[in-house]
């Protein structure tokens, strides 16, 4: 729609693997993606803080199997709330800036009624566009669905 240049997006995946098995492979980002993922992550280098808490600064290299837009992203934990399984970081620069003036991620992962029947995590992005001819960032919502199902399936396997 023209003239829009803000919005949201979301998205909630359905994994086998029990919401805390995903919360503690989520918060292993740096160390579990590149390792199980090279096709889609080249590379994940902590600039600031440990890479988990708030303020850590992650900088991120995609690979082949990543979005052909975005090669590179940094991003800065704002928010993490274990407890509740939840976390939120910005995109503080990278490929995506090009395309969008702002961009904030937020995951969720939600354990089902009965633990063994698996989980849920939900990925919600809120994004200002750099002009209105900037599609919505719907391969990035995709990138993520898909790398939620590949984590659940990667942690099928080290059991």
């Amino acid at each position: 729609m023209a003239g829009e240049v803000g919005g949201k997006l979301s998205v909630e995946v359905e994994l086998k693997a029990n919401a805390n098995k995903i919360w503690e492979a989520l918060r292993d980002f740096i160390y579990i993606y590149p390792k199980a993922f090279p096709h889609d992550y080249k590379s994940v280098q902590v600039l600031e803080g440990d890479g988990i808490a708030v303020g850590s600064v992650r900088l991120i290299n995609y690979g082949e199997g990543g979005s052909e837009l975005v090669r590179e992203s940094k991003e800065r934990i704002v928010e993490v709330d274990p407890p509740n399984k939840t976390f939120v970081y910005n995109i503080i620069g990278g490929d995506l800036l090009k395309y969008y003036k702002s961009f904030k991620a937020h995951v969720t992962v939600v354990p089902k009624e009965k633990e063994e029947e698996g989980s849920l995590v939900q990925w919600a992005c809120v994004y200002e566009k750099a002009h209105d001819e900037i599609p919505d960032p719907s391969p990035i919502m995709d990138f993520a669905e898909k790398n939620f199902k590949e984590l659940d399936e990667y942690l099928a396997k080290q059991a």
